[in-house]
């Protein structure tokens, strides 16, 4: 099964400082049929103005992936942790027993970025946070992995999560195709920061939501440039 969530049709708006748009329930966006897909929750496609982000608010018990497409954004949280993420690089924050954060965009331009939440395995562990580079050439027609908390993926130059999970990113030029399994009681969720693609013959376009379940393995074909955000999780 692949359902394509059109970028139009997600819930979200603009709030001066942040355009927002939210591929689940979240916020003030409610609709039942839209609660989470496995174990990601939360997948919001923020803008940012320059000068502008989200003040101190608490988590708990929460894997937040912070995927940047453009610009960059400064993290600083209770735990004593501060850095700044650039475009098309990670940061990981373990909420766990509680933290409180902010981020910001001290940057000249807008911030664009995703922010991904995955629910933990294990609820109560110790808050921790990580930020990572991954250079673009190792994600050149294949799906390198950002973040995991998946066995398989144990060792492996990723960011690591609570969760039985993994965040991949993929960049594909025009006319490429590129295949991924899926294995039994595994769903994934997929987004094209930029460009057109094919998912298994059906066409999504740049920010639309993927949805995916029951299917052995996916073909993705770029129908132009493409960057691709991938999570797959246990169903």
């Amino acid at each position: 099964m692949i359902e394509i969530r059109p970028f139009a049709s997600l819930g979200g708006g603009d709030h001066g400082w942040l355009k927002a748009r939210h591929h689940f329930s979240f916020a003030d966006y409610r609709d039942p049929a839209r609660m989470g897909w496995g174990r990601l929750r939360v997948w919001n496609d923020d803008e940012i103005k320059p000068g502008n982000g989200f003040a101190p608010h608490p988590h708990r018990d929460m894997e937040i992936v912070t995927y940047v497409r453009e610009g960059a954004v400064s993290h600083r949280d209770s735990i004593g942790n501060e850095g700044r993420t650039e475009a098309g690089d990670v940061q990981v924050m373990s909420a766990g027993t509680g933290v409180v954060h902010s981020e910001y965009n001290h940057e000249p331009v807008v911030t664009k970025l995703f922010q991904i939440w995955i629910l933990p395995d294990r609820r109560g562990v110790a808050p921790s946070w990580g930020t990572r580079r991954f250079p673009p050439a190792g994600r050149t027609a294949r799906f390198a992995v950002l973040a995991s908390g998946r066995p398989q993926d144990a060792g492996a130059d990723a960011l690591p999560i609570n969760a039985d999970a993994a965040v991949m990113a993929a960049t594909l030029a025009p006319g490429q195709t590129l295949r991924q399994a899926l294995a039994p009681g595994r769903v994934a969720y997929l987004v094209p920061a930029r460009g057109a693609i094919t998912v298994n013959g059906v066409a999504a376009g740049a920010r639309d939501g993927v949805a995916i379940r029951d299917e052995a393995e996916i073909a993705i074909t770029a129908r132009e440039e493409a960057e691709l955000v991938l999570v797959e999780t246990a169903a």
